[in-house]
């Protein structure tokens, strides 16, 4: 079968390599749609960052080169050992961070930190490939409501939801979203559907036409004037409840801490290729709490999936095209780290 798989920095491979047969409690799935994340172009140009390098990963057995993408959804094409209650041709969504369960944070409830966690395309192989396997109780039935293309988007709008469940939210708090791109947008949804009033900040003028389109979010373009200025003039001189970072450069996380009011809360959830300078007074002084947010815990997905389908998130609007994987790099990748991307979600068809 043909995958694109990380070899190491700026070293990506279109290969032909054996169709993976399912182990016991896995099932194998037909990629059907594979979108390209932020996350896996970074790694592209300046990792390994999160792929694992090295010694394998202890739940995969995997490490580089392994097979990226993890944004997946598919249907069921063969079940292994033991598996019941799936049938072949289901399509499904893949809950893309295994977790061991017995160590400290798994038997605490902190599985999202768990340093054994494998996530497919980072430390397992992943979904820009024909066919993968994954452990059948992390995937999820996917409703006929939400389409084909679209459905990959649901693992970036697990993140925005976990980031939404660790912060600790209420309704009728004032987050601002701070960077609009996929990851943004979703967030701004989860947000919104926790009713919340959200604000979006942003250089670019379609990313925030998104944000007001999808979200009902308040817009500001720091091009326009001093944003933390128009923060302020939003919220009576107080400034946001929360400020959710997802931009991961260097400058934003504190930009987030500046932002936020005094006894507010500021979750980070970019990845960053970049340290930031930061003045931790500014944490110190005002009693503001700082949460970092990846990945999702248990139940996160299936709750994303659930708000997709009754309409409280909108993820086929940021498909922006649709390519085979045989154009994956010149397409996708190249396109994805251009100056003047165009674009939210590239959705690869490995079956194409």
């Amino acid at each position: 079968m043909l995958a694109l798989r990380y070899h190491g920095n700026k070293d990506l491979r279109l290969e032909d390599i054996p169709v993976p047969e399912p182990g016991p409690g896995e099932v194998r799935i037909r990629c059907r749609n594979t979108s390209i994340c932020a996350t896996d172009v970074e790694e592209w140009q300046y990792g390994p960052l999160w792929v694992q390098y090295g010694p394998p990963n202890p739940l995969s057995g995997r490490s580089a080169p392994l097979v990226m993408g993890h944004e997946i959804s598919g249907m069921i094409d063969k079940a292994g050992h033991g598996v019941e209650g799936w049938s072949v041709g289901e399509r499904v969504v893949v809950n893309n961070v295994r977790t061991c369960g017995a160590c400290f944070w798994c038997t605490r409830g902190q599985q999202a930190v768990c340093p054994n966690m494998a996530v497919a395309g980072l430390s397992a192989d992943g979904g820009l490939a024909e066919y993968m396997t994954w452990p059948a109780n992390m995937t999820i039935r996917l409703p006929d409501s939400i389409p084909d293309e679209a459905a990959p988007l649901t693992e970036p709008a697990m993140v925005g939801l976990h980031a939404a469940r660790r912060s600790g939210v209420k309704p009728g708090d004032t987050v601002c979203v701070l960077g609009c791109g996929t990851v943004g947008l979703m967030t701004l949804q989860a947000f919104a559907a926790s009713g919340s009033r959200v604000i979006a900040v942003d250089l670019r003028p379609q990313s925030l036409k998104m944000a007001a389109e999808l979200a009902g979010a308040v817009t500001i373009n720091p091009a326009d004037g001093d944003p933390q200025q128009a923060l302020l003039d939003l919220t009576d001189g107080i400034g946001p409840d929360l400020v959710v970072e997802t931009a991961g450069a260097a400058e934003t996380p504190v930009q987030a801490i500046e932002w936020c009011r005094r006894g507010g809360v500021v979750v980070l959830v970019g990845i960053y290729s970049a340290a930031p300078n930061l003045d931790f007074n500014n944490v110190v002084g005002t009693e503001k709490t700082v949460i970092g947010s990846v990945a999702s815990a248990p139940g996160d997905m299936q709750a994303t999936v659930d708000l997709i389908a009754r309409g409280k998130i909108k993820t086929a609007p940021l498909v922006s095209s649709v390519i085979p994987l045989s154009r994956v790099v010149e397409e996708g990748f190249e396109r994805m780290i251009s100056p003047g991307k165009d674009v939210f979600r590239i959705v690869v068809q490995p079956g194409s």
